[in-house]
C-alpha cells in the first residue's frame, strides 16, 4: 500500500512475520519491520513475553505519517484458536490485533484490539475513524484512531473484507465474501443494512467521484460492478480476468487496476466504459495491488515473493 508520501508497505502475514517498507522512487526496502511484540510495552495484559503477528493489509493516514496494519492472527500466550481461513463465529478464533506503524521513527508505535482474523481496514476521509473488518466473527470494528481503541463492533454476515467510508464519515458500505451481499453501515448507530446481493465472493471496495460512485470486485463472479450509490444500483461491470481480487484506483480517477489471482495477471479498466484497456503477465497468485501518485506506478505482490512495478501504461519498468 501507497503512504502517497514516497513510502510503500508490503505485508509478508505469517510466511515471514514482516512488513516492508520501501522508497516508491528508488524502490529500495528502507525498513523491515518484524511483527514481534511485547504487548505489555503497549498497555495490553494477558499475553506474557513476547507475541508475533501476521501482517495482512495496511491503511495509511492522508499525511503518510502513519500506517495501520492488521494482523490475521496472533501466535504466543493465550491467544486462543490461531485463525484460519475457512473459520466461523463458533471455530474459537481469538480476537487478534491492528498494530500502527510511525514512518518517522521506522518503528511499531501503538497496538490495540479488535475481532478474530481482521483482514482489510480503511480510514475514515476526516481520519478520525478506522474501521476493521473482522473475518472470523462477522463483524466491522469501529475504531477512534485519536484514543487507539475499538469503540463499537457491527454484526455482518460471513467474512467479512472490503471497506469504503462515504465524505460524510458517518456510511460505510462493507462486503460479506462468504454470504455475497454488500451491507450499507450507519456508523453513528451501528445499524447495518443489506442493499445487494452479489455473485459469488465480493472481496474488494472503491469509492469515487465524491461518493456517487462504488466499484465492487466479485472474486467469484469474475467481475467488477461499478454501482451508483445513489440508487445502489449496477449501472455498468466488466469482467477484466479470472478471479479478480484486490483493485487500485488512479488517482484521477479514471483508471481501475485489478489483479487476476487465477490467471497471474494484472488489468488496466477504464472507469468511464468499463473496458479492460490494458493486461500484463505477472508471476503466480497476484494479490496485492496499490497506486503510488508520487511516481505513477502501480506495484503489485505476489504469493511467491515477488512484487512488480508497472507505470500508468502497464508496461514493466
Amino acid at each position: 500500500m501507497a503512504s502517497g508520501h514516497g513510502l510503500m508497505i508490503a505485508n509478508n502475514m505469517m510466511y515471514s512475520h514482516t512488513s516492508t517498507v520501501f522508497d516508491s522512487t528508488t524502490r529500495e526496502q528502507v525498513e523491515v519491520l518484524s511483527d514481534e511484540v511485547d504487548l505489555a510495552d503497549y498497555g495490553i495484559e494477558g499475553h506474557p513475553g513476547l507475541s508475533q503477528g501476521s501482517p495482512v493489509e495496511a491503511a495509511w493516514t492522508a499525511d503518510g505519517r502513519y500506517a495501520y496494519v492488521s494482523q490475521y492472527t496472533m501466535y504466543g500466550e493465550n491467544f486462543g484458536v490461531e485463525g484460519f481461513d475457512a473459520c466461523t463465529r463458533d471455530s474459537g478464533v481469538g480476537a487478534s490485533f491492528v498494530y500502527r506503524f510511525d514512518a518517522e521513527e521506522m518503528a511499531w508505535d501503538q497496538v490495540f484490539e479488535v475481532g478474530a482474523v481482521p483482514k482489510y481496514l480503511t480510514l475514515s476521509p476526516d481520519q478520525k475513524t478506522l474501521l476493521v473488518s473482522n473475518w472470523c466473527d462477522a463483524t466491522l470494528s469501529v475504531v477512534d484512531t485519536e484514543r487507539g481503541e475499538e469503540t463499537g463492533v457491527v454484526e455482518l454476515a460471513a467474512a467479512p473484507r472490503g471497506v469504503v467510508v462515504m465524505p460524510d464519515n458517518t456510511t460505510a458500505y462493507v462486503v460479506a465474501m462468504y454470504a455475497d451481499q454488500l451491507y450499507k453501515v450507519d456508523l453513528a448507530s451501528g445499524e447495518a443494512e443489506v442493499v445487494m446481493e452479489t455473485a459469488p465472493r465480493p472481496r474488494h471496495l472503491n469509492l469515487a467521484d465524491e461518493g456517487r460512485t462504488l466499484y465492487l470486485t466479485t472474486s467469484g463472479g469474475n467481475a467488477i460492478y461499478k454501482i451508483d450509490t445513489a440508487t445502489d444500483e449496477i449501472v455498468d461491470q466488466v469482467e477484466p480476468g479470472v478471479e479478480p481480487r484486490s483493485v487500485a484506483l488512479s488517482p484521477d480517477e479514471t483508471a481501475l487496476y485489478v489483479v487476476n489471482y487465477n490467471e497471474a495477471s494484472i488489468a488496466k479498466v477504464r472507469t468511464s466504459d468499463m473496458e479492460v484497456i490494458d493486461s500484463a503477465p505477472v508471476d503466480a497468485n497476484p494479490i496485492g495491488i496499490d497506486y503510488d501518485p508520487v511516481t505513477n506506478t502501480v506495484w503489485v505482490a505476489c504469493y511467491g515473493g515477488s512484487i512488480y512495478v508497472f507505470d500508468d501504461q502497464s508496461t514493466l519498468l
